[in-house]
């Protein structure tokens, strides 16, 4: 996996985990903490999603509402699968 994956303005919305869930899942776990700390979401957007809000406020808000909702989702469903079925391999 990419250490740092590019993020789309818009997270995923399938029914099962997608290779971008996959690459993707560190930056949900920092999405989940930051709201368990009640963080900011303004500087969430700067610090884990790499969007100024400064400069782009809609779409700052926008990216991380989407990927909140997602890593939220995922906490609750989608590793499920990804455990029943094993991490991908990083060398592939």
């Amino acid at each position: 996996m990419p250490p740092d994956p590019k993020i789309a303005d818009s997270a995923p919305n399938a029914p099962q985990l997608t290779p971008y869930d996959e690459q993707h899942a560190v930056t949900y776990m920092r999405l989940l903490d930051a709201e368990a700390d009640n963080a900011d979401w303004r500087e969430v957007a700067r610090i884990v999603l790499g969007i100024d809000p400064t400069l782009d406020l809609d779409r700052a808000r926008r990216t991380f509402e989407s990927h909140l909702a997602r890593a939220k989702w995922a906490a609750r469903h989608g590793f499920r699968h990804l455990l029943q079925r094993g991490w991908p391999n990083s060398e592939e």
